[in-house]
């Protein structure tokens, strides 16, 4: 296992990055509401946040993360109510067809750029012919001014403190032209999409082939 980079920050993500990410939460379960049942996975799910949520709404919540010291925040949260794994979610544990809603918050930006397409197909093989995979974030499209470059400056200065290798991974995300291009080249279908924070931050819900 790799070196944790969020070991001297996952005390503090809460505190810090959560008054920026609750709106966008919200935003999500609204693009793809939470029945009681339904079983929901996320793709780096960090320390547990958007999990609780569809908890909390009676869904079955299972968790993958690369970190453990998020992890060790998560399993502190969410306790017995969540199944939740430490590992890479370019080769995950769970069988075909298995979830109804497959999460991305935030995690694909932080990958190397030849591991995107490969979590990409893992989160559509896990995820039932009638589920849908949501994808939230950052978009490279053109940003709205002034708010767009407000908000632009704040994400530029939060992927700066996240570390060198992060800032890098973010960069070229963008560079290569961040979820459409991911989406496009996948041959995927969007069924239903949104941009917001004035042109900085993008939710794809996606079918699955």
């Amino acid at each position: 296992m790799a070196k944790d980079p969020y070991r001297k920050f996952a005390a503090h993500y809460d505190r810090f990055v959560g008054p920026f990410t609750n709106a966008l939460r919200h935003i999500g379960i609204k693009m793809h509401p939470p029945k009681p049942g339904t079983k929901v996975l996320e793709v780096g799910c960090g320390t547990g946040t958007n999990l609780m949520l569809y908890h909390r709404a009676g869904c079955s919540v299972y968790g993958i993360d690369l970190s453990p010291s998020m992890l060790e925040i998560a399993h502190t949260k969410l306790g017995e109510g969540a199944d939740l794994q430490l590992g890479d979610a370019s080769n995950m544990p769970y069988q075909n067809n298995f979830f109804d809603l497959v999460i991305a918050m935030f995690a694909l930006h932080e990958m190397p750029r030849e591991i995107r397409p490969l979590v990409m197909r893992e989160m559509i093989r896990v995820t039932k012919q009638q589920g849908r995979v949501l994808i939230i974030d950052f978009h490279p499209g053109r940003i709205r001014f002034p708010k767009g470059w407000l908000y632009r400056a704040v994400i530029l200065f939060i992927e700066r403190v996240a570390g060198r290798k992060h800032f890098s991974n973010y960069r070229d995300f963008l560079s290569q032209k961040g979820l459409p291009r991911l989406i496009e080249t996948q041959k995927l279908i969007v069924d239903r999409q949104k941009i917001v924070s004035a042109g900085n931050i993008a939710f794809f819900l996606i079918k699955p082939k």
